[in-house]
């Protein structure tokens, strides 16, 4: 099953587009750091990953703007160029500052 669930900081916002079937799309940077446990010890993680949100989940995240955060949740695909991944933002939850 391919889920993310990524609570993470808005960092960088693309420009609006347009889908060929009329579909707003917005990309974004999301920005996320936090502490897992591994092998039953704490460990800092940080990561930044491209993504992008469509239709009324892109407006959400338009009006969160950058720096804003929230838990983010859709699923991972490859990039059009093959290179690296792209999470596919499908729910935002906004988190207060």
């Amino acid at each position: 099953m391919n889920q993310l669930h990524l609570q993470a900081q808005i960092q960088q916002l693309g420009q609006i587009r347009y889908t060929p079937a009329g579909l707003m799309a917005l990309d974004a940077s999301l920005k996320a750091d936090s502490e897992v446990i591994e092998a039953g010890k704490p460990r800092k993680v940080s990561l930044e990953i491209k993504a992008v949100a469509m239709g009324e989940v892109a407006r959400q995240l338009q009006a969160l703007g950058v720096g804003g955060s929230g838990l983010f949740r859709g699923f991972l695909t490859h990039q059009r160029n093959g290179r690296g991944f792209i999470a596919h933002v499908t729910v935002i939850e906004p988190l207060a500052a």
